[in-house]
């Protein structure tokens, strides 16, 4: 038997005072490719685990020093969460049962079967990736817990980004933010304003494309009463409104030729003057202009000022496409479901590694955007509808090997059927053509509850 100070280098850990039983046991994990390891030693076996560790343990009921059942109250002081499997005889059955309502993940009886075994243990891993992934999902949520705009995520172009932005908070320059419909333009501009130096002045947002090309010059500059037809009072333009603070131009690229050449100009000048005004009005101010197309290329094709695309890129952000940065689709999904189950009063039930597959696999043409409306239909109108709205199974199902998507397809077609059986356990039977037990076994296998499916 193999010491356990390095226990974090395998994924099961086998306790029965019989060697020749855990000799056994690790041989058939590592044929499946689970890496285990085994102790005569239960009482070893707590100051050797700790909350962080990715595995499973198996334990025998019935040893001499110590009994599975108080070996898993000790390891259930350490992490509650992690999946215990107690192997009984036939005499431990009633004490086993009891430790599975205490919260004992599952317990076989001896002699068991060794595929199922296996499969209780695969299941038991897996839940065990998801509740240390939810953890590291919830610290990653409590390390943006600031006030204000947070700019969530741990993948490498998300934290390259916030670098940059950390280097040029403060700095006297104006950005340009690049990035498809919903990355989330407008969150990084504000990100940008509320934790600089200019977050007491005024941040002034202005969709560039939204404003008729005869009304956006006096949106932009101001207007002195009587400046044209209709303009009976002053009028005050965003550049002044957001003077010390910051202007953020969205769709930068929908801005008129004609217009371009101002721009440019009080980009330059720092200073603007009002429609049908000759005095200029000083400026310190930032701006922010966003796009959603390559403005180079529109450069080239003649569509844009490349001087003013130079005046603009000082410093240019790319924000990545979220299909990109699949590493924060759980972190942001968690974090927008928490916002809407607050605003809504409603509990937020976790996902399940089917959901959690179906997030990381879907392409999110929508972005960020798409992913926070999911997540509010997700709280309020439940998993199967939301999901069925937003996710396009084919794409889970392409990303599976074809064992799984048998296991998919199965517990498609056995939901479907007690859904549509009311939960009738007796009609699912029929419906399916199943035997009572191998129904009740696939429902456990794919922690499906008849009470669910009650109208």
């Amino acid at each position: 038997m193999e010491h356990l100070a390095n226990l974090d280098s395998y994924s099961v850990l086998i306790v029965d005072d019989e060697s020749a039983i855990g000799t056994v046991l690790v041989q058939l994990f590592e044929l499946e490719g689970i890496k285990a390891i085994a102790t005569t030693a239960p009482t070893q076996v707590a100051v050797n685990i700790h909350p962080h560790w990715a595995g499973v343990i198996i334990s025998d009921m019935a040893m001499p020093q110590l009994d599975g059942l108080s070996l898993f109250l000790q390891i259930k002081q350490i992490d509650k969460d992690l999946p215990f499997i107690l192997l009984t005889g036939f005499a431990d059955i009633y004490m086993a049962v009891n430790a599975v309502k205490r919260g004992v993940y599952d317990f076989l009886e001896k002699p068991f079967n060794n595929e199922h075994l296996l499969d209780v243990t695969k299941r038991a891993l897996e839940k065990r990736q998801l509740t240390l992934e939810n953890r590291a999902l919830k610290k990653a949520l409590d390390a943006h817990q600031a006030p204000g705009p947070r700019i969530l995520g741990v993948s490498p172009s998300i934290t390259k980004m916030r670098t940059i932005i950390d280097k040029v908070i403060n700095a006297p320059a104006d950005v340009l933010l690049e990035g498809e419909t919903g990355t989330g333009k407008e969150l990084v501009a504000r990100y940008l304003h509320d934790h600089s130096l200019r977050a007491q002045a005024n941040f002034v947002a202005i969709n560039c494309g939204a404003i008729p090309e005869n009304l956006i010059e006096s949106e932009l500059f101001g207007a002195e009463a009587g400046a044209y037809t209709g303009i009976d009072k002053l009028r005050i333009g965003k550049f002044e409104y957001a003077n010390g603070g910051t202007l953020f131009l969205d769709e930068i690229e929908s801005t008129p030729m004609s217009l371009q050449v101002k721009l440019l100009r009080v980009l330059e000048d720092r200073q603007v003057e009002r429609l049908g005004s000759n005095k200029p009005i000083k400026l310190n101010i930032r701006v922010i202009a966003a796009t959603k197309v390559d403005l180079s290329a529109l450069c080239r094709q003649g569509l844009f000022r490349e001087d003013l695309f130079y005046r603009l890129a000082l410093v240019t952000l790319t924000i990545p496409a979220l299909r990109e940065r699949r590493e924060d689709i759980q972190l942001l999904f968690l974090h927008f479901a928490r916002i809407a189950s607050a605003r809504y009063h409603m509990a937020l039930v976790p996902l399940n590694p089917e959901q959690s597959t179906q997030l990381t696999a879907h392409s999110w043409p929508g972005n960020v955007r798409e992913l926070r409306n999911l997540a509010e239909r997700y709280v309020l109108l439940g998993a199967d509808t939301a999901f069925g709205i937003e996710l396009n199974q084919e794409s889970v199902r392409a990303s599976m090997s074809l064992s799984q998507r048998v296991e998919f397809f199965e517990k498609l077609l056995i939901e479907d059927a007690l859904a549509n059986n009311n939960g009738s356990i007796k009609l699912t039977m029929e419906q399916l053509a199943l035997p009572r037990k191998t129904l009740y076994d696939k429902m456990q296998k794919f922690a499906l509850d008849r009470k669910h499916f009650l109208s």
